[in-house]
């Protein structure tokens, strides 16, 4: 079953010979449970199609569907509900609270969803044992290292289980063996808690680790093909 269906989406910006268009007629289907990777050039319209399946910006034109439902028929209440519910997060650069300890930066989603502190509590420090930082849960960012703080990262994303985790070049800040550590746990999360995963990269060799390859150009999907 698709989880993510784009059919005819189109995005642009300005008006008349000023118009731009970041995607142009893009038809794109994503199965439940797939590791998806997302490539392409600088100015392709891979990142306008990432804000634009986490809700964090709206089509033009054309139809976006998440798990069957018409997310353009979506106010801007409905959709953030969308985000908070079924979405996580990851970022490059890792967009931690800096003055925030490593359980209490993995408890905010759930702070959000209005569950109590004790069940917080319990849930981020679960979610921080899945990522290997068991022992750090008092950690302020400034007392991790990058790929740690990556982890961290990781946790507050996975902590609510959401349906589809978006990863905008989670490997980008690290060295390459930190970058294999975090590609082997995305997978761990896509196989065993059956997570779809959607990442933009420029990587190749981190694309590798995807079930399946999308090439973004020129605000076209140019190619598709599946991970040997």
């Amino acid at each position: 079953m698709s989880i993510i269906t784009f059919e005819g989406i189109q995005k642009w910006y300005g008006m008349g010979d000023a118009q731009t268009y970041a995607l142009n007629g893009v038809d794109l289907s994503i199965e439940q449970g797939e590791f998806v990777a997302v490539m392409g050039p600088s100015g392709s319209g891979k990142s306008t199609a990432m804000n634009i399946i986490g809700c964090l910006d709206v089509p033009s034109s054309g139809r976006y569907l998440f798990n069957g439902l018409e997310v353009n028929d979506m106010d801007r209440n409905q959709r953030a509900m969308l985000r908070r519910y079924y979405l996580g997060f990851i970022f490059q650069g890792f967009n931690l609270l800096n003055r925030t300890t490593a359980l209490e930066n993995v408890e905010l989603p759930l702070l959000y969803r209005g569950v109590s502190k004790e069940e917080r509590h319990a849930q981020a420090r679960e979610a921080l044992k899945w990522v290997g930082l068991e022992g750090r849960e008092d950690h302020t960012p400034a007392q991790l290292s990058g790929g740690q703080q990556q982890r961290v990262a990781i946790a507050r994303a996975i902590v609510t289980k959401p349906l589809v985790l978006l990863a905008d070049e989670p490997t980008g800040n690290l060295d390459t063996k930190r970058s294999i550590e975090i590609m082997e746990m995305l997978q761990s999360f896509n196989r065993e808690f059956g997570i779809t995963v959607v990442m933009v990269t420029h990587e190749d060799e981190m694309a590798a680790y995807a079930h399946r390859t999308i090439l973004f150009r020129d605000g076209h999907i140019e190619g598709s093909g599946h991970a040997l």
